[in-house]
């Protein structure tokens, strides 16, 4: 049932004269009750929201007079004016308040008319399903085309963002002013450091809408990697904001670098996520690489680091597997604890005299290489680095025994 064919065909004939006068008075309420329409009454935009005010008006008075029983002319038209609001920045919330402040002006005036004209209880209540129907008819026009402007623009700010994060990780390293020129185009604030997130699991593209304002993401990368804007002035909030989209995946967070040696924070995050893989790094949840920092150097050049050992680590390479173990991690513990036979019991849980029994032995196979500060050193480099990859020993007390060794071993 059309609403408009009950309302009487006079109260066209008495608005049309005044619709200019209506536009202005609802254009006005919008301006004064909205501060984001509040602009000089010349200003352009102004005169673009009293001609669609007008439009919208003449439209309901011409499917009164039954001269447009359609509403398409009323879509279209609503859909460009929602299209027209994300063009300004202006959120859906803000035009959606300015068309029912508007809307209630100008029922305002229809009921002054429909005074004027003596209208019945009838006519009135069919003017109101009209109205109201007319209504809502551009609500939904105007946040269709505000929706589907909106997500417009968000693909192609995406795509800008996505241009600027290859860009950002480019070999050779880009131009300053190149990455600032794509910057302004994604809407992207350059900032003065940043730290990188690699993310493991299985990425996916949707991850990206969950992610607070400011992070360029790839999560269709290998690794997954987010840029994280001045990590140090923004706190915990972003990773609040960030557990949303990294729930149940592990994740490292490279080091904090200037903008130009962003590489180097994603070279750092994607090293400590292999880590994580394969087991050498606590391999859940999200790492900070700036805890791991001394793994990180063992690992950067494993076929370095192997040969290390095998050099140093020689005088127990003829020792049967059970009793290198226990002598290697006695000697780390050592190390450690600074040459202190009780710090050594303490670290491993045993009794000191277990401690002088072991050193003796080591003594032996080292001699006074144990005396040397450089080569106490690489000892300690090389029983790390063995500690953080070897299989899991067993111990007396294996919560708080090898496992220790090798954590404090990772960790520095």
């Amino acid at each position: 049932m059309d609403p408009f064919a009950f309302v009487p065909h006079r109260l066209a004939d008495f608005l049309r004269p005044h619709l200019d006068d209506i536009a202005v008075e609802v254009a006005r309420e919008v301006q004064f009750h909205v501060p984001e329409y509040a602009r000089p009454t010349d200003d352009a935009y102004v005169r673009t929201i009293r001609a669609g005010v007008n439009q919208a008006l003449t439209l309901f008075v011409d499917r009164i007079a039954g001269v447009g029983r359609s509403g398409e002319r009323v879509v279209h038209t609503y859909q460009e004016i929602g299209r027209g609001e994300v063009g300004e920045g202006r959120g859906l919330e803000v035009l959606q308040a300015a068309l029912r402040l508007g809307g209630r002006a100008a029922w305002r005036r229809m009921m002054k008319a429909a005074d004027e004209l003596e209208l019945d209880s009838g006519e009135v209540a069919a003017l109101a399903d009209a109205a109201f129907t007319h209504m809502h008819e551009i609500m939904q026009a105007a946040t269709e085309g505000h929706t589907e402007a909106r997500l417009r623009s968000i693909g192609e700010l995406q795509r800008r963002r996505k241009r600027l994060l290859d860009l950002l990780f480019a070999d050779p390293p880009p131009s300053a002013e190149a990455v600032e020129e794509l910057a302004r185009a994604a809407r992207w604030p350059m900032p003065q450091r940043v730290a990188v997130i690699a993310v493991g699991g299985t990425e996916q593209e949707s991850d990206e809408l969950l992610l607070p304002a400011g992070v360029l993401a790839d999560m269709t990368a290998r690794p997954a990697r987010l840029v994280i804007p001045d990590p140090d002035t923004t706190g915990p909030s972003h990773g609040r904001a960030l557990a949303p989209a990294l729930q149940g995946r592990p994740a490292a967070v490279g080091p904090t670098v200037p903008l130009a040696q962003i590489a180097d924070s994603l070279r750092w995050a994607a090293r400590a996520l292999s880590l994580m893989r394969r087991g050498v790094l606590p391999g859940e949840g999200v790492i900070r690489c700036a805890d791991h920092l001394s793994t990180l150097l063992l690992y950067a050049d494993e076929p370095l680091v192997r040969a290390l050992s095998y050099r140093v680590l020689a005088p127990l390479a003829g020792i049967p597997a059970p009793q290198r173990d226990r002598l290697a991690e006695t000697l780390l513990a050592w190390l450690q604890s600074e040459s202190s036979v009780g710090g050594t019991a303490q670290r491993l849980h045993i009794h000191p005299q277990t401690v002088r029994y072991r050193m003796r032995q080591l003594e032996k196979l080292f001699g006074e290489t144990l005396q040397d500060s450089e080569a106490r050193f690489e000892l300690e480099v090389a029983l790390r680095a063995d500690a953080a990859s070897g299989p899991p020993r067993e111990h007396a007390r294996p919560a708080q025994g090898v496992t220790e060794i090798r954590a404090k071993g990772a960790t520095g």
